[in-house]
């Protein structure tokens, strides 16, 4: 059974510029409330926990090491309640400052996972969510996902409307909403735990079919997992860098 995932709204993240440490950053304390981050070189990492009300369970992130443009974290939880309704989205948050789609040519990422525990329902994806806009700043008009994982079932907003080859992987478009922002989700048709590729591709594609303006601005770009239920589950990035060309 598909499951989809149920969103009421986005708060505006901003974003800025990062000064890249030349030493490497440290495993710091895990951090467990809704909004909490901390930043780290160029990452700002997310707990994130926006649709905690549709369920009920608990979550914690920590940051493992940063070091350059490499960041390695983990984040655990438990989630019941809600079957159909994401709980959260812990994730990396790269920053950077917007830049118009027409502007780039390659958005290179390398991105190592691996999920331990779950229980039984396990129910998540591990996914980029992308922010786009007309602007520089004010709200972001679109959300693009590419779900490495769809696990237990999990499914994402809105109807297939087409297929994507890349990287040797065959990806089912599905445009959707989520209340607020039109959706466009990429998922991948098996579970991909490590990834040495370039997102900009994807941002192309909906450009080429038509979903998407060239004059958007890259606003977002974010790695993470959204859980819908599982008991004891434990996502580790073990590396993930992305860069802005």
């Amino acid at each position: 059974m598909q499951l989809k995932k149920t969103i009421i709204g986005f708060t505006t993240l901003a974003t800025a510029a990062s000064v890249v440490l030349a030493s490497p950053l440290m495993k710091r304390d895990e951090f467990c409330g809704q909004w909490d981050t901390e930043e780290s070189g160029n990452f700002k990492i997310w707990n994130n926990l926006w649709g905690q009300d549709s369920g009920s369970g608990s979550q914690c992130t920590e940051v493992l090491k940063v070091e350059d443009n490499t960041i390695s974290w983990k984040t655990s939880w438990s989630w019941s309640g809600g079957q159909y309704s994401v709980k959260s989205y812990a994730n990396a948050e790269y920053l950077f400052d917007p830049v118009q789609l027409s502007g780039l040519s390659s958005i290179p990422f390398t991105w190592n996972w691996k999920y331990t525990g779950g229980g039984d329902p396990f129910v998540c994806n591990v996914s980029f969510d992308i922010w786009t806009a007309s602007s520089e700043s004010g709200d972001y008009e679109y959300e693009i996902m590419i779900w490495l994982a769809a696990i237990g079932g999990a499914g994402p907003l809105g109807d297939e409307v087409g297929k994507f080859s890349y990287g040797g992987i065959e990806w089912s478009l599905h445009e959707g909403s989520n209340g607020v922002q039109p959706v466009y989700s990429f998922i991948a048709g098996s579970k991909v735990e490590n990834m040495d590729s370039d997102a900009f591709p994807f941002l192309s594609h909906l450009v080429e079919k038509g979903y998407l303006s060239n004059d958007q601005y890259l606003r977002s770009v974010q790695a993470g997992t959204e859980p819908f239920e599982g008991t004891d589950a434990v996502l580790e990035t073990s590396t993930y860098k992305v860069q802005i060309k």
